[in-house]
């Protein structure tokens, strides 16, 4: 129980419609709705995402820095990537209807749809799903102190990251003009749940 909640009040909230709550849209196969606080008072520590992709989109590269995040696959199918901080390797979880991938608080790491109409819900334990994404990283880091740290040429920087004009949340862009993208058969480097918890250092459970 919320100890400030007023729950005799009628501005409490007991039901939210998220289909009504979009937080990002590409377009009508790829979009993201969202449920947290702002949407539904009376939420604790809970808050989801409702995402719907079609194949080879991308919930681009982010972390939350306020909360970890349980991936359930609803249909379709997708891969879960992250990057474990402690082994420095990235780990690609590929889940279909009825599996989960678990993401620890403050890890980068994202979601390609392997199938259209995929849907995935992701759970977050707190109030609001707060986020740091890869695209705003890349355009508001200033190009100067890239070059400089990474020993890079800053205009060849600036070249590389000029088509990230907007926060993409969903890549690629729809205004993309790469051509079709064809991914490898092992292009995700696919990694089955059970092996990979073998020999595997996992520091905390969130």
């Amino acid at each position: 129980m919320v100890s400030y909640m007023d729950y005799t009040s009628p501005k409490t909230q007991f039901f939210a419609d998220v289909n009504k709550s979009t937080l990002f849209k590409k377009d009508r196969r790829n979009y993201i709705n969202v449920l947290g606080i702002d949407q539904l008072n009376t939420l604790e520590n809970v808050s989801l995402l409702d995402i719907y992709l079609s194949r080879n989109n991308v919930v681009e590269p982010h972390y939350h820095q306020n909360a970890a995040e349980l991936v359930f696959c609803i249909t379709g199918s997708a891969v879960v990537s992250l990057l474990n901080p402690f082994t420095k390797q990235i780990q690609n979880y590929p889940i279909k209807p009825g599996q989960a991938a678990n993401v620890p608080h403050g890890w980068w790491h994202y979601e390609v749809a392997t199938e259209d109409n995929t849907h995935l819900l992701a759970i977050f334990n707190a109030p609001t799903p707060e986020v740091i994404l890869g695209s705003d990283l890349l355009k508001l880091t200033p190009a100067n102190i890239m070059a400089h740290t990474y020993c890079l040429d800053e205009n060849q920087w600036k070249q590389a990251i000029a088509p990230v004009q907007q926060t993409t949340f969903i890549g690629p862009p729809a205004n993309c003009n790469r051509g079709s993208y064809q991914p490898a058969a092992n292009k995700y480097d696919y990694q089955q749940p059970a092996a990979a918890h073998k020999n595997q250092y996992y520091p905390y459970n969130p």
